[in-house]
């Protein structure tokens, strides 16, 4: 770890702070993380904390950081070990990475996927970055697709204006070079695999998942990748 000895104590009193917090989240819920509680199992007083983390807000922020990161990590892997040309593969790499995340951290999919924490709002200039890690990495499996001539999603004329404003600024954001019918067809890719995937961490399906919910996904894959024109 660079920097000096103080900037290394603070680096991981920093890590300290946020894997505790994590713990509060996943038993006591976002909406009543605290930072006295944190303080008392990190062992100090509340006002030691505060000179690291000065609310409850940063504190959300922090863990919605930490966990956009460490999901992003996961789907990057995944895909890294997917061959480039491969394109079904990685988008189903994605996806599978997210799943097998989620279950594993279903708290803070819950935070950073479901209900808003009430009072709270992430700041977009510390959060956008990280929160689209994983939809870009879908982007950059359909651009390659697309590039190669092996992406050709059902023809949608889009004829809102809106829409059509809105393509052309996410175009020039993310530098795409993407028609208005390839995006449609991801956003409803990117949409479907969260909503299949929120199904499932919610327990939406049931007790048994509909007996077996692992098959279940793996045939969403195959459906959310006809359904981007995946070839």
């Amino acid at each position: 770890m660079p920097g000096t000895p103080r900037e290394r104590a603070r680096a991981q009193t920093m890590a300290e702070i946020v894997r505790i917090g994590r713990q509060h989240l996943a038993t006591d819920g976002a909406a009543a993380l605290s930072l006295r509680a944190v303080a008392r199992e990190l062992g100090v007083v509340s006002s030691a904390v505060y000179r690291y983390v000065k609310s409850r807000d940063e504190l959300l922020t922090l863990l919605v950081v930490d966990g956009y990161d460490e999901l992003g990590d996961a789907v990057d892997a995944a895909v890294a070990a997917v061959p480039a040309d491969d394109h079904r593969g990685r988008q189903a790499a994605i996806g599978r990475a997210v799943r097998s995340w989620a279950l594993a951290e279903p708290a803070t999919y819950a935070l950073l996927f479901g209900s808003p924490v009430p009072g709270y709002e992430a700041p977009a200039e510390r959060t956008n970055v990280p929160g689209t890690r994983v939809v870009r990495a879908l982007l950059a499996v359909w651009q390659d697709a697309y590039a190669a001539g092996r992406l050709a999603p059902p023809a949608q004329e889009v004829t809102s204006p809106g829409l059509h404003a809105g393509f052309a600024a996410a175009r020039d954001e993310l530098g795409l070079d993407l028609p208005d019918d390839v995006i449609v067809a991801g956003v409803f890719g990117w949409a479907a695999l969260f909503g299949c995937l929120s199904f499932e961490v919610f327990g939406q399906y049931g007790r048994d998942g509909l007996g077996d919910p692992e098959a279940l996904f793996e045939h969403h894959l195959a459906l959310l990748a006809d359904a981007v024109g995946l070839a």
